[in-house]
């Protein structure tokens, strides 16, 4: 007879074997996906991002925009190889200060109207939502001394 305690156990040790390996791979997903749709005018955070990063020296805003999307693709692919995760986590690091800047930059597009900082808008949610991504990374990068982890 299988008990409660049995099932658990299985479930339990499917989860420590597969959680952080398929955690890398969704971040590795996340971000090539998304940096891909950025050089080839397909994202939906286009508006935003160029807005954002509008007063950047040296490129032009869809210039930028370029960069930020081979950059995010790089995250990805270094998310896929244990070998490459220090260099993930840290492009994510770096990626990350860019990603919060609208909250503080452009609060009349990441806030609801008279109710800053509280009520985010669409916008607003896309980017706090980047905390999961974030606790994600800590979680993946706790595990780059780990012998045989994912």
């Amino acid at each position: 007879m299988i008990t409660f305690s049995t099932i658990d156990s299985r479930i339990a040790s499917f989860m420590q074997r597969w959680g952080v390996r398929l955690l890398r791979w969704s971040l590795a997903v996340i971000f090539i996906w998304f940096g891909v749709l950025k050089p080839f005018g397909l994202s939906a955070a286009e508006p935003l991002v160029l807005k954002t990063v509008d007063w950047l020296p040296v490129l032009s805003p869809r210039q930028w925009l370029i960069v930020i999307g081979w950059w995010e693709v790089a995250i990805g692919i270094t998310f896929l190889f244990r070998s490459t995760l220090r260099l993930a986590i840290a492009l994510l690091a770096l990626q990350m200060v860019g990603t919060f800047m609208p909250l503080v930059m452009l609060p009349e597009i990441t806030f609801q109207s008279g109710r800053y900082p509280y009520a985010p808008t669409m916008e607003g949610q896309y980017i706090i939502k980047n905390l999961l991504i974030i606790s994600a990374a800590l979680v993946v990068g706790g595990t780059v001394r780990r012998r045989g982890a994912s």
